[in-house]
């Protein structure tokens, strides 16, 4: 028996990454899982791996329809929903590349970005409670980052959106608690995903700094995310929980100052 057994979870944006790490370890706790992705393809392989309790459908964040449409189709498939992790993300390397600066930034970046990171998260929330309301409640988990603590150089649109997202569950949370609703986020810092190594593998080194020297993986922020999904979490609501190997715990000159006394002259 697993910590999840009977339960039914949706994961939007689970062809890869965080999506497809959570999507195994909910299975691995005996739930049934859709697999909601832009890339159908890669959430039917996912689905195939994990055998008959597993469903692919297609689905755009930047759509609300698709998303209505992919809770509809986990209730088709397996009766009720319990589950939905929203985790899908516009990171493609054209959108990262034009999401500058609040002088710089074209609305159009803007728009597309809150389109997908905020509203389509909105848009799981909206489709899922109902559902999950007829089941007794339900926990919706949102993937967040620590880019939503603090300030950046760039990519003023991602890091609002995730702000956005951090605000977002405390409304849901606090709306819908009294249907049996949790909701929460979890602020990943820099995960060690398959498109990092693609778009930026260079960021892995100047994130070796943290208080925890470890690249964070995918596999431990869907620890995170199962772990809210279960009874075990049950009293927790409305909580951001940052997962970033210690990153938003020091303020930025601490690395610069730890390495400038390392390699300064020591005492004799």
């Amino acid at each position: 028996m697993g910590r999840l057994t009977g339960k039914v979870a949706l994961v939007v944006g689970s062809a890869s990454g965080i999506g497809a790490a959570t999507a195994r370890k909910l299975a691995a706790e005996d739930a049934s899982v859709a697999l909601a992705d832009i890339n159908l393809e890669g959430a039917e392989r996912l689905a195939g791996e994990l055998g008959d309790r597993a469903l692919a459908v297609h689905c755009d964040a930047e759509d609300p329809a698709t998303i209505e449409a992919a809770v509809d189709a986990t209730l088709s498939a397996f009766g009720r929903l319990d589950v939905l992790h929203n985790n899908a993300a516009l990171l493609t390397s054209e959108i990262l590349g034009a999401d500058t600066t609040a002088v710089d930034i074209d609305f159009d970046v803007w728009d597309r970005v809150m389109a997908v990171n905020v509203r389509g998260y909105l848009a799981g929330c909206k489709y899922a409670i109902p559902a999950m309301t007829e089941v007794g409640g339900g926990s919706i988990i949102c993937t967040t980052s620590a880019a939503g603590l603090e300030g950046d150089q760039m990519r003023i649109a991602y890091g609002c959106s995730k702000g956005a997202i951090m605000t977002l569950v405390k409304y849901v949370a606090t709306q819908y608690g009294d249907h049996g609703i949790r909701c929460n986020a979890v602020a990943p810092g820099l995960v060690k995903t398959e498109a990092l190594m693609t778009l930026a593998p260079q960021f892995l080194d100047l994130f070796r700094r943290h208080l925890l020297t470890e690249h964070i993986e995918s596999e431990d922020v869907a620890a995170l995310v199962v772990w809210l999904a279960s009874d075990e979490a049950r009293r927790v609501t409305g909580q951001v929980i940052t997962i970033d190997a210690g990153y938003t715990a020091h303020g930025a000159v601490n690395a610069d100052m730890v390495a400038a006394i390392k390699g300064a002259p020591q005492p004799t």
